[in-house]
């Protein structure tokens, strides 16, 4: 079902920051995946630069970097959260690092940068802690297509509708980025507080352990090198953008502006937005075990 008549309401979209990759609850759920397969030597060090000894350590800063965005001072970290890719859905994705990466940045140098940070045993324990906490947040955005398509900024320019609703909680427009972020995440698990995080990331854990990704999981991370991040990220980048072709737009943005998004198009992401956070979950965990495998200095 179309609707019509939404020129007032998409000029509301420039005035609105751009959505937050997986919302909470996603940034959560990859938390929490991470937390359930780092190695226990791992999880004592990055307790320890967090300082944080809970076993949420991971969720309770995994939205830092969404927060900082907006603060003054750290608008440069804004363009670190996605990368742009200057293809054309649904007939050709691609990322080009050269071509995608503005000149402000982007998270494929980002999660380069930040990993080189934890491994320099010169760095003081206030940046250690932030750049761990950019790590936790940033491999979490890589993993949602959005962030890695440059059309209509990364679908946030991108009008739709989902159950009949036109605005999200805020009486903001609903655009697709914000469906991928939030909304879908959301109904697959009917909520989106910290123990909805913790209990969807155990059913993805078993999901990964015995269930439909076990046979998955060796190749995700056949691409890691601690030696070279930013081709290690690129990739994540290109694999996750190839979801923008085949499942977030696959007939174009035509087709789906000003749409209804639930039933079938729910029915087609939703296994690929489970999909993707488990990925990142599980690679994070694996990154922060090279990290530590590698870290020079004692805490």
């Amino acid at each position: 079902m179309k609707f019509s008549n939404f020129s007032s309401v998409l000029s509301l979209l420039s005035l609105i920051p751009a959505s937050q990759a997986w919302g909470t609850l996603g940034h959560h759920t990859v938390a929490y995946v991470a937390t359930n397969f780092v190695h226990p030597k791992t999880r004592v060090l990055f307790q320890s630069i967090l300082n944080d000894i809970t076993p949420s350590y991971l969720a309770n800063i995994a939205t830092w970097a969404d927060t900082m965005r907006y603060v003054q001072g750290w608008g440069w970290s804004a363009p670190l959260h996605f990368i742009d890719a200057e293809d054309d859905p649904p007939h050709s994705c691609a990322v080009k690092y050269s071509r995608d990466c503005g000149e402000h940045g982007c998270i494929v140098g980002a999660i380069q940068n930040f990993t080189q940070q934890l491994l320099n045993p010169s760095l003081g324990a206030v940046q250690r802690s932030q750049a761990a906490k950019f790590i936790v947040h940033f491999l979490g955005d890589i993993h949602q297509p959005l962030h890695d398509e440059g059309m209509a900024k990364g679908g946030n320019g991108i009008h739709v509708i989902f159950d009949g609703d036109e605005f999200n909680k805020y009486y903001k427009p609903l655009n697709l980025h914000s469906v991928w972020d939030t909304t879908i995440p959301e109904k697959i698990v009917g909520g989106n507080t910290l123990l909805d995080a913790e209990n969807w990331a155990a059913n993805l854990t078993t999901a990964i352990e015995t269930g439909i990704y076990k046979t998955q999981v060796g190749a995700w991370t056949n691409s890691m090198n601690l030696a070279d991040p930013a081709s290690t990220a690129l990739s994540w980048a290109s694999e996750t953008n190839v979801f923008v072709c085949t499942t977030v737009m696959p007939n174009g943005r035509e087709a789906i502006e000003g749409t209804e998004l639930n039933g079938t198009y729910y029915e087609a992401s939703a296994p690929v937005i489970e999909l993707q956070i488990a990925r990142a979950g599980y690679r994070l965990a694996r990154w922060m075990d090279l990290i530590a495998g590698n870290f020079k200095t004692e805490l």
